[in-house]
């Protein structure tokens, strides 16, 4: 069947989710994070993703803000930058405004224009999203946000994926399902989406049951692939 549903994945998909380290790593106030941004925000991606899967399977879900503060301070205390309120907090704050990759909002306008369907789908709270989108100004390219919020546990949950049919009445393989986490992709994939993998940093397959039916490196081809 054609594509009729363009799902996205948010953080590190369509949001750039290095970029609250990277613009405090320029800010006077911090040069303590000069040196280690780099590794502080990919600690801080990895347990805040960690946290999501520990928390599904055990049944402890919480809010995504709070497994965000979680990861952060881990990261802070594996970097030793842990102590400092102030650094804290204005990651914090920059996690708010993250922007989105440069070609995602012609992207999404090139979807719009075609006539498909386009949501997010993501473990964000639906506070986090709204303010994730506004800063991105990609709202009016967007007919909805769907949070996990709704189904009280983390992607790969089926219950997560099911969102999408909820909502915009599709079969499964009319939807394209776009992550830059390949286990999200994956798992879509056996969900029965179609998927792609916006595997930017050119990471190995992982080892699952399922694989990602396309593989990009960015998001700029993903109308070609919706309208193939």
């Amino acid at each position: 069947m054609p594509i009729t549903t363009c799902i996205f994945d948010a953080y590190g998909t369509l949001f750039d989710v290095s970029a609250a380290a990277r613009q405090a790593a320029a800010e006077p106030d911090f040069p303590q994070l000069r040196d280690s941004w780099i590794e502080l925000a990919n600690h801080w991606r990895l347990k805040q993703l960690q946290y999501t899967w520990l928390r599904a399977i055990t049944g402890a879900h919480t809010d995504f803000w709070e497994v965000t503060q979680n990861g952060l301070d881990w990261a802070l205390e594996a970097t030793g930058l842990n102590g400092n309120d102030k650094l804290r907090q204005r990651l914090l704050d920059l996690y708010w405004q993250l922007q989105a990759y440069p070609e995602v909002p012609a992207m999404l306008k090139a979807l719009k224009e075609a006539g498909l369907n386009t949501a997010i789908l993501s473990n964000g709270s639906p506070a986090m999203l709204d303010g994730a989108v506004q800063s991105a100004d990609i709202g009016n390219v967007l007919d909805d946000v769907l949070s996990v919020q709704s189904v009280g546990i983390f992607k790969p949950d089926a219950r997560v994926y099911d969102l999408v049919s909820a909502r915009f009445g599709c079969a499964k393989d009319e939807v394209l399902f776009v992550s830059s986490n390949g286990w999200d992709a994956a798992a879509a994939t056996g969900y029965g989406f179609i998927t792609a993998w916006a595997n930017r940093a050119n990471e190995p397959v992982d080892r699952l049951p399922w694989t990602p039916r396309h593989i990009l490196s960015d998001l700029t081809t993903i109308p070609e692939l919706a309208a193939s």
